[in-house]
């Protein structure tokens, strides 16, 4: 049984505290920024020669000095709601890969991870708080205390306003506040009830031992596999995809959702070394370790392939209304945008393609915590330069994303941990937990 120790609980409260200190102060900062300050960022962006928008509304309605003002004003007011939202999306987006991952196991009667199975299910214990945090951020979105999504706003899809836009005025059958709502509530309640009812079944077996329940625990987790399919693509497009509602790519649900998979198997494989290095998992070993390094590659190759191809094609086919999403992130973003790659491709490429290696518990641990903070930064290439514009290299967004990734990060340790210290760290009653204890990588 784990004990979550008081030092590792004080820990992960002082994270939570000190982000929302630091996020309080980066927002108040924000709400300080004066017209005078903002007209001079903006000037200062023109001057340095690099005109290219981030965002589709900036070709659309007005485009004189005051329009352009406002716009600016509107995106730099946006800084603290766009730092807690990539943050929020991509922890939420990660325990929902985890559960996936979980199930895929069950699905496919697999025995080597029987062994990190409640790690799993702990991960999986933050979405309903990482969905509390969506939902109300959405909430502020709605009720126009943010402006994160720019179609939300009336007068595009006014035929009779000056900023009206044909583009959203087709797509609002999709695109609706009400609509939206339900879809939001539909992933969150979803997801959430998913991660209670089979951690709760999972539960059942340990009690039971019963083939019978553990039949109902496969079909649930076929039942997830399903709802996952389905709603990561439409949260990738309404949470994400949707900031620039001009711009859209056939690849991007499957690009973010990798993203968070990548990710989740890296948390999944620091929370099983920690318990094993602490005495709480004896039963993990090397070859558990090099099957998740394994899938760790994997999913670090497959990402690189979806966004590769994506950038391919867009570049190739050089359609300017399409082309300037990537363009606007070189300018702008360019200590940001193609410099990830070497974080989230060559760096797992030259360190995991060795099989020895991945039995190195050292090695995989700080690749593992590489690739977290390769796909965080994935998050926000996509959700800043839609958001803040060119505006985000300011104190006040090192302090807002810091607070976030603080708040958020606490929160996430704290809830996993608590879950973890509730569980049976040994799923007792699964038929092939002696599989897992004796499994052996054969090459």
């Amino acid at each position: 049984m784990y004990s979550f120790s008081p030092k590792l609980k004080s820990t992960s409260l002082i994270l939570l505290v000190v982000g929302l200190v630091l996020f309080g102060i980066g927002f108040f900062l924000n709400k300080g920024i004066s017209t005078e300050r903002i007209e001079q960022m903006m000037e200062a962006v023109h001057a340095s020669g690099h005109t290219a928008p981030t965002h589709s509304s900036e070709m659309i309605g007005p485009q004189d000095h005051a329009s352009h003002l406002e716009h600016a004003e509107l995106q730099i007011h946006n800084q603290p709601l766009a730092a807690i939202h990539f943050v929020a999306v991509f922890f939420f987006g990660v325990s929902c890969a985890v559960l996936f991952f979980y199930c895929i196991q069950h699905a496919a009667h697999a025995g080597w991870p029987i062994i990190i199975t409640r790690v799993m299910e702990a991960i999986a214990s933050y979405i309903p708080y990482g969905g509390a945090i969506l939902v109300i951020l959405m909430l502020l979105n709605i009720f126009q205390q943010g402006h994160l999504f720019h179609w939300m706003d009336p007068d595009l899809t006014d035929p009779n306003s000056a900023h009206f836009d044909v583009i959203l005025f087709e797509k609002k059958r999709f695109l609706n506040i009400p609509f939206y709502a339900i879809r939001t509530l539909i992933y969150v309640i979803g997801a959430s009830f998913f991660a209670w009812k089979l951690k709760a079944q999972s539960k059942k077996v340990d009690d039971t031992k019963s083939l019978v329940e553990y039949q109902f625990l496969y079909r649930w987790a076929v039942g997830y596999i399903a709802f996952f399919g389905f709603a990561s693509a439409a949260w990738a497009w309404d949470w994400l995809m949707s900031i620039d509602p001009h711009w859209y790519s056939t690849m991007y649900i499957w690009y973010s959702m990798v993203s968070c998979l990548s990710s989740g198997i890296a948390v999944i494989i620091l929370l099983s070394v920690y318990l094993k290095k602490n005495g709480f998992l004896p039963q993990f070993n090397d070859n558990h370790l090099h099957d998740l390094g394994v899938f760790l590659f994997a999913t670090s190759m497959l990402w690189t392939y979806t966004w590769f191809a994506q950038f391919m094609l867009y570049w190739y086919a050089n359609v300017p209304e399409e082309v300037n999403y990537f363009f606007g992130r070189f300018q702008h973003y360019g200590v940001t945008f193609l410099p990830m790659l070497i974080i989230n491709f060559l760096l797992p490429l030259l360190v995991l393609v060795s099989s020895s290696i991945k039995r190195n518990y050292r090695v995989v641990t700080v690749m593992a915590i590489v690739v977290i903070l390769g796909h965080l930064l994935d998050y926000f290439n996509m959700v800043m330069p839609g958001t803040v514009g060119p505006f985000w290299n300011t104190p006040e967004v090192l302090l807002l994303i810091l607070g976030a990734v603080l708040f958020v990060v606490g929160l996430f340790m704290f809830t996993v941990l608590s879950a973890l210290a509730k569980l049976k760290l040994i799923p007792t009653g699964n038929p092939f937990l002696h599989e897992s204890e004796i499994y052996e990588y054969p090459f």
